[in-house]
């Protein structure tokens, strides 16, 4: 199985495949970069959100993560909520789900003060414009980008046009979009119709569909163990065929 996700994300999951006794190779289609935008001090905000552990990368790389550590904080899923726990944060709530799902969480918290969101340059909802309607202000700041890569390795594009792969993980609907432009040209008919793609979500799994994927699985929920869930029933049933 392929891995799209970015590092360290990607190395985290082809581990647990690899406990599943699933073959998994790495093909980020993101890289990481901090940003240098200018940033609030955290006197007056009643909370922090996050929508991913990059931002708390970034926040880290810039040495200034310490100074936010007293705010309460509000995340999207559980993984990014464990990852703020770790790096010092006491107070830490998780949405357990998407974003629509923090926008719920903030927005019936009763919070007194506006919420800072340190967000990715490319973000997946507008937080600010999603609490207005409740009554709570967001203050944006774009802390870090995730890149597309120019195109896909070579080895795995041998791997893709010679059937090696079975199946491919995807965690976002930004990478599903950016694999179906870079392997247009490497991907025939008939591996369209065999090569499992595994989406942690409806909406990432569109961009596939109106690709002409035709074997598209979700995930029971959004989260990492229902993806490996997936991935193990998709390997039983592939062996079994």
């Amino acid at each position: 199985m392929l891995v799209t996700r970015p590092e360290p994300e990607a190395s985290e999951t082809a581990a647990r495949l690899a406990a599943l006794d699933i073959e998994a190779a790495l093909c980020p289609l993101l890289t990481y970069q901090t940003l240098p935008t200018s940033l609030p001090e955290p006197t007056g905000f009643a909370a922090l959100a996050l929508t991913s552990s990059n931002a708390l990368r970034a926040l880290d790389e810039r040495g200034v993560l310490a100074s936010y550590a007293g705010l309460p904080v509000y995340t999207v899923g559980d993984r990014t909520a464990a990852r703020a726990r770790d790096m010092g944060f006491a107070r830490v709530r998780s949405a357990s789900g998407n974003f629509a799902d923090l926008v719920e969480l903030l927005a019936h918290e009763k919070l007194t003060g506006p919420v800072f969101y340190p967000a990715g340059r490319e973000q997946s909802g507008d937080l600010a414009k999603s609490l207005s309607s409740f009554g709570v202000m967001a203050i944006t700041a774009n802390v870090y980008a995730m890149n597309p890569v120019a195109e896909l390795p070579a080895q795995i594009v041998g791997e893709l046009e010679d059937g090696s792969v079975d199946a491919i993980l995807f965690y976002s609907r930004r990478t599903a979009e950016i694999f179906t432009a870079l392997s247009e040209n490497h991907l025939s008919r008939l591996s369209r119709l065999e090569l499992g793609m595994l989406c942690l979500s409806e909406s990432i799994a569109e961009p596939l569909i109106d690709a002409h994927f035709v074997r598209v699985g979700l995930a029971d929920y959004p989260s990492e163990e229902a993806m490996m869930s997936l991935a193990l029933s998709f390997s039983r049933d592939h062996t079994a065929s």
